[in-house]
Formats: C-alpha cells, structure tokens, sequence
C-alpha cells in the first residue's frame, strides 16, 4: 500500500470536518476546497480576480509541500457564487495555469459557507514518474 501524506494548513475546521489542505498518495495529489481566507478572516471580499489569485496561491503552496507545482496540475473545478463574473476568475486562473491548461470546471453554486466567499477551487495533480 502507498504511503498517504496529510498536508495541513493548521485551520481549526481541519479537525472540526476532518479534512486535510491536501492529500498525496503515490504521485496524485488532491487539493481540497481552498477559499479566500487568512487567519480566519475572509480577504478580498468583493474581488473575484484577487481572490481568485490569492486562492491559487494557496494552492500552490499545499502542492509545493506535496512536492509538487502548479505544473503538474492536470485539473482544477472552480464552484462560484456569481457566474456573471466569470471573466475575473478566469483572468486569474489564466495568469496562472496559462501555459499549463489543465482540464477545468467553473460551476456557479448558490452560496459558499460565508457570503464573502466568492470561489471555491480544487485542484488535481499528478507527478511524472
């Protein structure tokens, strides 16, 4: 059986739902639902680009823990709270994820568990052998 690595943010809800920032078993990588929120306080409120942004980059950091980069992101699923704004989140994941053009989902949701949450985004990746 594959060693399971747990990466943790050190968010109190971890343990409260029983979940990690991330999990990598073999060479996959799943990050969980990652939102706009810093030391319990959501950021950014009223700026789907910039928390797009800051949401990747958190991203990025549960991924570099794992060993791995936003180069080997082969998916990402996007649940947002206004699609009509679907540019501004895109703009950003574009600024990321530009050269790399994983398989994505951007799906508008009916709300996110606090209202200044705008996007939630998972994210896939897989390490070359």
């Amino acid at each position: 059986m594959k060693k399971r690595q747990l990466i943790a943010s050190g968010a109190k809800w971890e343990n409260i739902v029983g979940y990690s920032r991330a999990v990598r078993i073999g060479n996959v990588i799943e990050v969980s639902g990652t939102t706009a929120v810093e030391n319990d306080r959501i950021i950014h409120v009223d700026d789907a680009y910039r928390q797009t942004r800051y949401i990747i980059q958190k991203i990025e950091r549960a991924l570099k823990e794992a060993g791995a980069g936003l180069e080997d992101v082969i998916r990402t699923r996007m649940f947002v709270t206004d699609i009509s704004r679907w540019e501004e989140y895109g703009k950003a994941h574009g600024e990321f994820f530009k050269e790399i053009k994983p398989a994505t989902s951007m799906v508008e949701v009916q709300a996110l568990i606090h209202p200044d949450m705008m996007l939630e985004m998972e994210a896939t990746a897989i390490l070359s052998d």
